[in-house]
């Protein structure tokens, strides 16, 4: 991604950043997503054209970064207490909110990013805040969990007619937990 890496957390580079990804999000839900442009953002946010281009170099990687911006979780995973209660809690809500237009635009807006393996790191650490709290049970790994549950929610979302069901999720959960 064309975001420079040491920037101090805050200061004009933040203020910038929030007002371009509140303009973003603000004219995703006023327009059609192939209708929104960089100068559209820029009168937005109260920037120029130039400020947005050099920073995240194009379209694209914006609309990434704001998608992966509202990916990062605001809180720990749901505690159940009990493993296939939390799990099954967590792939709910992922279902839920990947399989809504907004997620389906998230998850096709963060295909065009040069570093995919970050989302793969957001899942993982809510997966293994999730593992880490039942390691009497010996659970599976975070990765085991990430092939059985994110990948086919995934995949189904984006390349098939339908999403999984709560049923389908369910039974790969047993799945999961049977190793």
């Amino acid at each position: 991604m064309a975001i420079k890496e040491g920037l101090r957390p805050g200061g004009r580079s933040a203020r910038v950043q929030e007002s371009v990804h509140s303009a973003v999000r603000e004219l995703l839900e006023d327009h059609e997503r192939s209708s929104v442009t960089v100068p559209m953002i820029a009168a937005r946010a109260g920037v120029t054209p130039s400020t947005i281009y050099r920073r995240w170099g194009d379209l694209s990687v914006l609309l990434a970064d704001v998608a992966l911006a509202r990916m990062r979780p605001d809180s720990e995973p749901a505690n159940t207490g009990s493993l296939r209660g939390d799990l099954q809690a967590w792939a709910e809500q992922y279902l839920d909110e990947m399989s809504s237009e907004p997620g389906r635009n998230m998850m096709r807006d963060l295909q065009c990013m040069i570093t995919p393996g970050y989302c793969v790191s957001i899942l993982s650490g809510q997966l293994q805040a999730i593992v880490d709290r039942y390691p009497d049970q010996a659970p599976p790994s975070v990765d085991h969990l990430i092939n059985l549950l994110a990948a086919p929610t995934v995949f189904r979302i984006l390349f098939s007619t339908a999403p999984l069901t709560v049923e389908e999720l369910h039974a790969l959960i047993e799945l999961a937990l049977q190793r």
